[in-house]
């Protein structure tokens, strides 16, 4: 399948300017023959927020007519598209992905992983659990920006039977070192593909800092961004590579198997509770 990682400005708290461009950069892609089409954290909204007040008032709930367009689109092209959006949901607000496809909304996560930055000091924490959503033959797992930073629940939908990780970001200039290690290291720890779309620009005093990748297993970049500029990464993958967790690097004398080498009972560790912990 062909995926495009769209690296894109966002314009801040400027919904219809936002859903133009998302529209417009479905076209381009869709026009390619992307299969799977991975946007940017807050596509819809913006990031730097100062108060949970004003944040509220660019969130919207998944049943608004945006994503109803959105999948009128995706059934055009046969696609489908990850993007992030702020979620009203009664009183409760979310930093949300969203996977449409040609039947309407696929998958959904809100944001578990809350770092001291931007609108995320706002939000409330994430409630869904982490799991991998249909995307015609693939299973593509959500996650948003600072979730990948944790091992762990990349490692989830991985075991859960993820091929593809998509990852909206807002990395912004202060975190490019990140946006260069993390895809690659994940992607190599759970021979998976994992696609992260970076947006660029300035917002609230951040630059953010482009740096977009797609990578495959074992960590091998396949597309790459070494700049801030809006742009499309592509890379056409073979599913089978992600689900074959058995690498024979040399017949007979070097072989690894990332999950089956894997001894969990000397993980308890990783489940205990730290101050602060969710």
């Amino acid at each position: 399948m062909l995926i495009a990682c769209v690296q894109t400005d966002i314009a801040f708290a400027d919904f219809d300017k936002n859903r133009r461009q998302l529209v417009q950069w479905m076209h381009q892609t869709g026009e390619k023959g992307a299969n799977l089409v991975v946007m940017p954290e807050c596509m819809l909204s913006g990031y730097a927020y100062e108060s949970r007040t004003e944040a509220i008032e660019q969130a919207i709930s998944v049943h608004h007519p945006v994503f109803s367009e959105i999948g009128e689109i995706a059934k055009q092209y046969d696609m489908h598209v990850t993007f992030g959006f702020l979620e009203k949901d009664d009183d409760h607000l979310f930093n949300s992905v969203v996977m449409i496809g040609p039947a309407g909304i696929a998958g959904q996560y809100r944001k578990i992983h809350l770092p001291h930055l931007g609108v995320d000091r706002f939000v409330d924490r994430g409630d869904f659990a982490y799991q991998p959503f249909s995307a015609g033959p693939a299973k593509v797992g959500l996650a948003i920006c600072y979730d990948s930073s944790f091992p762990e629940p990349m490692r989830v939908l991985a075991l859960e039977g993820a091929d593809i990780i998509a990852l909206g970001t807002n990395w912004p200039s202060a975190a490019q070192r990140t946006a260069e290690i993390v895809p690659p290291a994940r992607s190599m720890e759970n021979h998976i593909f994992f696609a992260a779309a970076n947006r660029i620009g300035s917002e609230g005093g951040f630059e953010f800092c482009g740096h977009s990748s797609i990578c495959g297993p074992d960590g091998v970049i396949l597309a790459q961004s070494h700049d801030a500029q809006p742009t499309i990464l592509y890379a056409d993958v073979d599913l089978e590579q992600a689900r074959n967790k058995r690498i024979e690097r040399t017949p007979g004398a070097h072989v690894i198997d990332r999950f089956q080498d894997r001894c969990p009972r000397f993980y308890g560790a990783i489940t205990k509770k730290t101050t602060n912990n969710g």
